[in-house]
Formats: C-alpha cells, sequence, structure tokens
C-alpha cells in the first residue's frame, strides 16, 4: 500500500472541503449568524488535517493500483462526512451523533435527517447540508478529478471506486476531460432547474437551495414540511422533471448533446427507467382514485412526484404513508431499483434490473431448451458472463444487506416492517420511509445504536459496497500485495 500518495491526495480533497465551507461561512457573516465562528474553527480544521496529510504524504510518479484507488475513495469520503459534521456540532445545531449522521445523510444523497427543526436553524447551516447533497451527489472523487490537477496516474480506480453500475461508461477517453465534461452538464442542469423554480414563485435561496437537493437526489429541504410547504403543482410538475432527470445517466446525456436524441433510441436502460416509472405512475393514481377517492388530476399530481422523489431524491409532496397498502409496495419496490448507472442516485439500478430480468428469462428459456443457446444483451451489446456474474453477486448482497440491518433494527425493538423500510431507504439513499421514518417523520427520535448502523449503510449504499466492505479484509492493507 502506498500510504504517501493516499496521504497526498487525501490532503487535497481536505484541503478542498475546506475551500468549499468558506461558501456557507461567507453567508454566515453576512447575515450575522450564531453559525460564523462554527464555520471558521471548522475551515481552520480542515486545514490543519489537509497540510498535516499533504506534509506526510508526496505526489510521486508511481501509478495509482486498483487498492490505492479504492482506498482513497473509501477513506475519503469517511474523511469528507466527518469533517462535514463539524458545522453541525460546533454551532450547537446536532450532538456529535447526530452530526455525523446529518452529514453522511447529506453527502451521500439520502436526505434521511434528525433535525427536529429545520426552520430554526441559521441558513448557513441549511445551505451547507444542500452544498453536502450537491458536491456527494455526482461524487466528490469526480469533482476532484475534474476540478484540481490529477494526483499521479491511473485515477481511473479512484473514478472507478466511486461511479455507480455494473459496467463504467467511459464517454471521452481523457478521464479529466470526461469528468469535467460531466460536472460542466450537472452545473447547467443545476442553474436551468434554479432558473425555472424562480419562474415558478420561489425565492432566490430557495430555488438555488433547493435545485442543488433536486439535482443531487438528495432531498433535504430549508422546510420542516418538505415539499409540502410550497403546495405549488407548477413547482411539484418540474421538480418531478428534473429528479426524473438526474436519475438518468450522466454520460448518456452528453452523448445526446454531441449525437442527438437518437442515442435515446439504443440505450436499454434508460428506456426500461421510463417504463418503470411511467408504469408505477399509473398504478399509484389508480390506486389512490380507487381507494382514496382522488380525482383523478390529484392523484395523478401526487404518484407522479412520489415516483420521481423516491426512486432518486427523497422530496416529500404528501404523506404517502396513509396511501394504500398497494402504492407503498410499489414505492418500496422504485426505493430497490433505484435510478441509471451513471446518475447521482442510488439504489441497484436499472440496467442491473434489465439485466437480471433478461438472465432469469434466458435460464427460463434454456430449461425449456437445454440446447439452445441465449445471450443478454444491453443497448444492442452482448454481455459477458463475468458481468451477468458480478451483477448477481451484487444484487443478491444488496438484498442481503437490507435483511441484515432490518434484522438488527428490529433487534432495537422497530417493527418489522418499519424497520424493512428504513433499511431499503437508507441503503438506497432514498430517506423516507413508511411508519416511524414516514413522510411526516424524521430520524431523530431513533436510538443511537440505530443512527450508528444506519450511518454504515448510508455510506454502504452509496459506494455501491464493495468499495468499503473489501477495505474490511486484512489482505487489503498489506504492503507487500499489489493489485
Amino acid at each position: 500500500m502506498n500510504w504517501d500518495i493516499i496521504c497526498y491526495v487525501l490532503g487535497r480533497l481536505v484541503l478542498a472541503e475546506a475551500v468549499i465551507l468558506g461558501i456557507p461561512f461567507l453567508m454566515a457573516l453576512y447575515g450575522w449568524e450564531r453559525s460564523a465562528p462554527a464555520f471558521a474553527v471548522s475551515i481552520c480544521i480542515c486545514v490543519l488535517v489537509g497540510l498535516a496529510l499533504r506534509v506526510n504524504g508526496r505526489s510521486g510518479n508511481e501509478q495509482l493500483t486498483m487498492r490505492e484507488g479504492a482506498a482513497i475513495t473509501g477513506l475519503g469520503w469517511l474523511l469528507a462526512t466527518f469533517l462535514g459534521m463539524l458545522p453541525y456540532l460546533l454551532s450547537g445545531s446536532l450532538g456529535f451523533l447526530d452530526g455525523i449522521f446529518e452529514s453522511i445523510s447529506g453527502f451521500t444523497g439520502t436526505g434521511a435527517t434528525v433535525m427536529t427543526s429545520i426552520e430554526s436553524q441559521p441558513f448557513s447551516i441549511l445551505f451547507w447540508r444542500m452544498m453536502t447533497h450537491w458536491f456527494g451527489g455526482l461524487g466528490i472523487i469526480v469533482i476532484f478529478i475534474a476540478l484540481l490537477p490529477q494526483a499521479g496516474q491511473s485515477t481511473v480506480y479512484m473514478y472507478n471506486a466511486e461511479t455507480t453500475g455494473p459496467t463504467r461508461d467511459r464517454v471521452l477517453p481523457r478521464l479529466r476531460e470526461m469528468t469535467r465534461s460531466l460536472f460542466l452538464m450537472y452545473m447547467v442542469f443545476t442553474v436551468t432547474a434554479c432558473v425555472i423554480y424562480l419562474f415558478c414563485g420561489l425565492t432566490f435561496l430557495d430555488a438555488i437551495a433547493h435545485a442543488m437537493s433536486t439535482l443531487g437526489t438528495g432531498g433535504f429541504s430549508l422546510y420542516d414540511d418538505n415539499a409540502m410547504h410550497f403546495d405549488n403543482p407548477a413547482l411539484e410538475g418540474w421538480m418531478t422533471f428534473f429528479m426524473i432527470l438526474a436519475g438518468g445517466n450522466f454520460g448518456l446525456y452528453y452523448r445526446v448533446w454531441k449525437k442527438g436524441p437518437r442515442v435515446l433510441k439504443n440505450n436499454t436502460e434508460f428506456k426500461a427507467y421510463l417504463v418503470i416509472l411511467a408504469a408505477a405512475m399509473l398504478l399509484i393514481t389508480v390506486n389512490l382514485i380507487d381507494a382514496m377517492g382522488m380525482k383523478p388530476v390529484e392523484a395523478f399530481r401526487y404518484a407522479s412526484f412520489q415516483v420521481g422523489s423516491l426512486s432518486t431524491t427523497g422530496f416529500v409532496s404528501a404523506d404517502f404513508d396513509q396511501w394504500p397498502a398497494f402504492s407503498k409496495g410499489v414505492l418500496m419496490m422504485l426505493m430497490i431499483s433505484g435510478g441509471c448507472a451513471g446518475s447521482t442516485a442510488s439504489g441497484v439500478k436499472v440496467s442491473r434490473v434489465v439485466l437480471l430480468a433478461k438472465n432469469a428469462w434466458a435460464v427460463v428459456h434454456q430449461k425449456l431448451s437445454p440446447r439452445r443457446v441465449i445471450r443478454a444483451h444491453m443497448n444492442g451489446i452482448e454481455v459477458g458472463g463475468d458481468i451477468l456474474l458480478r451483477v448477481g453477486q451484487f444484487f443478491f448482497l444488496y438484498i442481503l444487506c437490507i435483511v441484515l440491518w432490518a434484522l438488527l433494527l428490529t433487534f432495537d425493538g422497530i417493527g418489522a416492517f418499519d424497520a424493512l423500510g428504513i433499511s431499503i431507504t437508507t441503503l438506497g439513499n432514498v430517506g423516507p420511509a413508511f411508519g416511524i421514518a414516514g413522510a411526516t417523520c424524521n430520524f431523530a427520535g431513533l436510538s443511537d445504536f440505530t443512527k450508528s448502523i444506519l450511518c454504515i449503510e448510508m455510506l454502504l449504499g452509496r459506494l455501491e459496497l464493495f468499495t468499503l466492505l473489501v477495505m474490511l479484509s486484512p489482505e487489503f492493507w498489506k504492503i507487500r500485495n499489489r493489485w
């Protein structure tokens, strides 16, 4: 393990976080908020930690191996989320564990909050929450590669350890050029959403904060009642659009920009993603009309927003915890499937769902016709058996984690259905669940044990399990082994 390069890159990451903390610090100074000293001290701590890591490390000319890439990504996320907790703690907004929970929830795009009174918090603290969504949404490492000089060579391993999906979709031959293009597109989408939110009647601060939360697929809001606070059908419609947009593959959007909309026709995952969302909207709309007597327009308004939200973001426009069991079941399935690979959303990913379905279909046909050779295809290209194997392994491990964490939650006295919902929503980085952590509730009332294990689960979900799990192996840290 090359600790010199690891410390050097981590030092640059921490120094970059210190710069980012300067934005809410200036806001706090401008508004004479009580959080200004907390941000000042947080920035100083980040600078000291960053400089200490830089002094004890060096860039060198050695290539990064897969092991160093995974270590930098895993340790980088742990450092960023821990240091991101400091403003909450030092300002008195949250305690130590609650601050860590809020920071991890923000950076991973989960949006599960332990703040009991959001509107009473200083605006700079709330804006910092939104910023953690935005920077964590596209990825701390992706933005780091895009904006800062590369730390040596082979940073592709850092990129691969953070990005999501069964395959690594490179849209440009040079990694830094690609990440810059993705970051630019991310910024354009955010600014566009902000402008449209302004036209929908939001103030500038509300618009930019909720635009960051939307595109980062986080779900944090400036208000205790989340998106219900606005009660604005036009705003909800546009938020639904941008949530669904953020759940798509950003690499695909880049190719659409370069080659035109015809690229979408050949993308199996994106078409399946839209079909799944459309089917879920239709099913829930019909169920709400039939079981709750809603008018069709009203039912579709709430169904479409929550389908777009719980598959990606976690905003709340209605108390879906009061909806029929069938509608809640559909929403739970969406929490598991999540968005597309290469998006800011988490979950299993639609590409894996498609490959699992195709592989299952092939197995059934092979049972009927043993000599028949059936191959799975994605985007018109045959998918190799090694990828199908990895997809199956990931899905098994994902479901195992959901069950294991739900079992741990029931051990803490949480009901079985509530525990299952909380486990699914935190591993899928969605946010709201059902019951005690439902649409109109928060996670503040949970025990310290539950909050601690949920912090681990949120990080596991954001980094797709393997990056953190592999770091638990003693062999991973042995110097003599090179990956």
